[in-house]
């Protein structure tokens, strides 16, 4: 296959995977500085706060972690102008009885809060939080939710990048067994051909090799 064949193969994978850099994956994420959001507006049914992950996960991301003021005002803004989110969105923190404290699902820092109901003593037991889509503040709640009217993922660029980059190399390592295996198979057939072209002729053919044993039996009658 020649060499500009497998540069128009390879140069669009390679294009995607580029994209994926500053992108999020579809028109239905919305970006805000290095992160992707998408808000999940089907309302479902729940036995646990598990079940509202999965919602997430299951779009290679995770439920929804804060982090500073203006990343609270963009998720507040985003979930009245486009996403027309309920009253109260479901965050992904919860109150870890370990260590006392609240922690977020995704595994990052907690560096910000905005907690409208801070009561000292309180029972955090079984405890996430909410955001109130009115105002923006936090408020604490069961995490034995039932229901939730829409989930709100938010995935790093670099997870949605990693996992661009896995699909496009398994496709470009796909497309590149395929070419080894045709140029193997294309140098196999051409090795026979070879062998069968420079194979040893022989100078007569049938009908010459017939009358030539023809003439050496009449010698033999004579002599």
């Amino acid at each position: 296959m020649p060499r500009a064949a497998l540069a128009a193969l390879l140069l669009p994978l390679l294009g995607l995977a580029a994209a994926a850099v500053a992108d999020c994956p579809s028109s239905t994420w919305v970006q805000f500085q290095d992160s992707c959001y998408i808000f999940l507006q089907e309302a479902i049914k729940v036995e646990s706060i598990e079940d509202v992950r999965n919602q997430c996960t299951d779009h290679g991301a995770d439920m929804i972690s804060i982090h500073n003021e203006e990343e609270n005002a963009f998720i507040l803004d985003t979930l009245k102008k486009q996403w027309k989110g309920p009253d109260d969105i479901l965050l992904g923190m919860f109150f870890d009885t370990d260590d006392s404290s609240f922690k977020w699902f995704d595994k990052s820092n907690m560096t910000f809060d905005k907690w409208t109901d801070q009561e000292d003593g309180e029972d955090l037991v079984d405890t996430c939080a909410f955001l109130h889509t009115k105002t923006g503040e936090w408020k604490k709640g069961n995490c034995e939710v039932s229901s939730v009217e829409g989930t709100l993922c938010k995935a790093a660029n670099n997870h949605i990048l990693i996992s661009a980059l896995v699909i496009a190399s398994t496709v470009i390592l796909t497309v590149l067994g395929a070419i080894i295996w045709f140029l193997y198979k294309r140098n196999l057939d051409a090795g026979f051909t070879t062998v069968f072209s420079t194979a040893t002729q022989s100078p007569y053919n049938d009908d010459c090799v017939l009358v030539v044993a023809e003439e050496n039996e009449y010698a033999v009658q004579f002599d």
